[in-house]
């Protein structure tokens, strides 16, 4: 990648748009964001719908991979490109704003017609946990294909809980008190809401759920059962991080793209963190192993976390 490009909340944009970005006061931002928003969701009609969904899992690599991704020639951005967009978060967050509002996030029918054979796409990590994502989605975008990013969930926790520090929604002070708490954070959340009501958000259930979100078993089957086996990839971030160029190659085959090997490969969005206490990683791995079991077995393959 060329050396005009740095990383801008995990997604790659030019330095050049960063500068003006950062010159722009807050209103004056917020106001273009909204004019924007306006716009595309007025225009939604003549947008096609994504090609493509990396639905998660948090911390477990889908800022690389979309930074790899929108490095890819024949992979457009998200509309407006000169926004830092990774997702619409329409099937988690923002479902009540309508399929137009949607659409407004990506190119034009013209845009794509100057690209032909070009593909765009979106990435949520919230995606794959949030209880009504996949049927939210099976119902707007049917032929899309999806892509799960799975990490070792002990390492996965501990990633979420240093990178919820360093945006300032956690304010526990150890990994541990967050574990420890997560069970009363999560008694404050209607379930029964998060899945009919696409209205009701519940920040515990976004931000905390360091535990439950690597329990993969329980929330990838809804996607695997709602998506015919060939939409569907999944991907260990372990295999990622050790053989970027490889596992990059089976993403361009499955969406259909050419082979571009002049992407920058490089890990996106991970911070720097102390080492996890090795009596808690020791706790955590006999804690997910029943579920790792169980998701290996789902699988029919054994992702060596154990």
């Amino acid at each position: 990648m060329s050396q005009n490009y740095a990383p801008v909340r995990g997604v790659e944009m030019p330095r050049p748009v960063r500068a003006v970005r950062r010159a722009t006061p807050r209103p004056a931002q917020l106001a273009v964001k909204s004019a924007v928003r306006l716009y595309g969701s007025r225009t939604g009609a003549r947008r096609p719908l994504p090609d493509y969904l990396i639905i998660g899992a948090k911390k477990g690599g889908t800022s690389s991979l979309t930074n790899w991704l929108i490095q890819h020639p024949d992979n457009l951005r998200m509309f407006p490109s000169f926004q830092p967009l990774k997702s619409a978060h329409f099937f988690d967050i923002s479902f009540h704003e309508g399929v137009d509002w949607y659409r407004g996030h990506f190119p034009t029918e013209g845009v794509r017609a100057r690209h032909p054979g070009a593909v765009v796409g979106e990435a949520s990590p919230y995606y794959m946990f949030h209880p009504a994502a996949a049927e939210r989605a099976r119902s707007v975008v049917p032929d899309a294909k999806i892509i799960a990013v799975l990490r070792n969930p002990v390492s996965r926790a501990y990633s979420n809980y240093w990178d919820r520090v360093a945006a300032g929604t956690e304010t526990l002070p150890t990994f541990e008190a967050a574990l420890e708490a997560e069970p009363d954070r999560l008694a404050t959340v209607d379930h029964d809401r998060l899945r009919t009501d696409p209205t009701y958000y519940s920040l515990e259930h976004d931000q905390f759920t360091y535990l439950a979100r690597g329990r993969y078993v329980e929330h990838l089957p809804v996607w695997l059962d709602t998506y015919p086996a060939d939409q569907v990839l999944v991907l260990r971030a372990e295999d990622m991080y050790a053989d970027p160029a490889g596992e990059f190659l089976r993403v361009q085959r499955f969406l259909g793209l050419r082979e571009c090997p002049e992407v920058d490969l490089k890990t996106y969005n991970e911070r720097s963190k102390p080492p996890i206490d090795p009596g808690t990683k020791a706790r955590l791995a006999e804690y997910y192993r029943p579920y790792n079991e169980a998701l290996y077995e789902r699988l029919g393959r054994d992702l060596g976390w154990n």
